[in-house]
């Protein structure tokens, strides 16, 4: 006999999605920081010299291109993306949930959420 999916287990397993995604977070950003220290992390001389004006894709490739060289930097900016992107899992989470649940309305409020915050990661509108 097949036990149906109740609102406390919902609760536990969002709850421990949240767990798991800020302990890794942590973790990672940890693992970032002793790295940095270890290579030696001299703050830059000129903050002119830091273009705020690059595309998003010169961004992310700089960013792919220092995760993969282990550059601490890079690491603690993966445990930050770690800790952004943790309340959108948790999300997509609970919308699996309300789906198993047959809790539309629910569905549907969480359909908006996700909705809402896609399009603010991907088009940058904060206000």
């Amino acid at each position: 006999m097949r036990k149906n999916f109740t609102d406390v287990d919902l609760n536990r397993s969002v709850g421990n999605l949240l767990r798991l995604g800020v302990i890794l977070s942590v973790a990672t950003s940890l693992i970032g920081f002793i790295k940095l220290f270890t290579e030696g992390f001299k703050m830059p001389e000129k903050y002119t010299s830091l273009d705020m004006g690059e595309s998003s894709e010169k961004v992310w490739g700089h960013f792919w291109h220092s995760l993969c060289k282990g550059e601490g930097m890079a690491i603690i900016q993966l445990g930050i993306l770690l800790l952004v992107f943790t309340p959108l899992m948790r999300i997509i989470f609970a919308l699996i949930g309300y789906l198993k649940e047959k809790d539309y309305i629910y569905v549907v409020i969480s359909s908006i959420v996700l909705a809402i915050m896609a399009i603010s990661f991907f088009t940058g509108y904060a206000h």
